[in-house]
């Protein structure tokens, strides 16, 4: 049984320990001269100019919701295109549903005016 899982267990280990070395070279290595401006907190590359804990226009979730969507798409589109082929039409009316929800989420989206910016 070790044996199945030997292959998976080495390619973790090694890419640890390369990781690891990495981020132990990168450590020993690179310039390390922190200064006030380094350490003092930013917002967009600027000072921040208010409480942090103040709330943030919707716009920015709907922002964030667009990109979500449109990732999925992609990262779903590229496989089902290379096995289409294969998958018929059953495959292909489970990616037309699943295209409609995103349409949805996209719409939606318009319809809230993300993006739009005033």
């Amino acid at each position: 049984m070790l044996g199945d899982y030997l292959p998976i267990l080495l390619f973790i280990l090694t890419s640890l320990v390369i990781g690891g070395v990495a981020l132990t070279a990168g450590r020993l290595l690179g310039p390390n001269k922190p200064d006030s401006a380094k350490l003092s907190p930013y917002e967009c590359g600027f000072e921040a100019f208010e409480n942090s804990r103040m709330k943030f226009d919707v716009r920015y979730y709907l922002v964030a919701i667009l990109f979500i969507i449109f990732d999925l798409e992609i990262a779903f589109l590229f496989p089902w295109a290379v096995v289409l082929d294969e998958i018929g039409i059953f495959g292909f009316l489970a990616m037309i549903v699943f295209l409609l929800v995103l349409v949805v989420g996209f719409v939606y989206e318009w319809m809230k005016g993300a993006l739009e910016w005033d």
